[in-house]
């Protein structure tokens, strides 16, 4: 097996935290109830959720760009950008962040979408042949 470059294990992780995040915010609303009886409540409040919309964004914007950067296809960015529009509406549009059910499908759909920027972008990256229009 080959060595991970930087790129690809961003990718990774990126497409990692933001499928977990989408399963995370699929299955809230179902875990409600249990979360003060777990002692974990803390875990799933607002400013972890807003901390993990940062991280996404972060990563997600430098993963995808450096990606673009070498293989020139907006597949990956056309993924990305409508799932942190959705991940930011989610976290920061007030009648939507304090309605569990929207709230929960809007953050699982961002998500979702954030996941599928990273998984484009990485096999954009490893379909990339390297010809004389390389600018690398």
């Amino acid at each position: 097996m080959p060595p991970l470059r930087p790129r690809s294990f961003l990718d990774r992780i990126g497409a990692f935290g933001s499928l977990l995040c989408a399963i995370h915010c699929a299955l809230l609303p179902l875990l409600i109830a249990l979360l003060p009886t777990l002692g974990v409540a803390g875990w799933f409040d607002d400013s972890f959720e807003l901390a993990f919309v940062v991280f996404a964004t972060l990563l997600g914007v430098f993963s995808v760009v450096w990606g673009y950067r070498r293989h020139h296809a907006i597949r990956a960015v056309s993924l990305l950008a409508p799932g942190l529009l959705v991940l930011w509406l989610g976290v920061l549009y007030a009648p939507l962040h304090h309605s569990v059910v929207p709230h929960a499908i809007v953050m699982t759909l961002g998500g979702t979408l954030v996941g599928l920027a990273h998984l484009a972008n990485l096999r954009l990256n490893h379909g990339h042949i390297h010809d004389a229009s390389c600018a690398h």
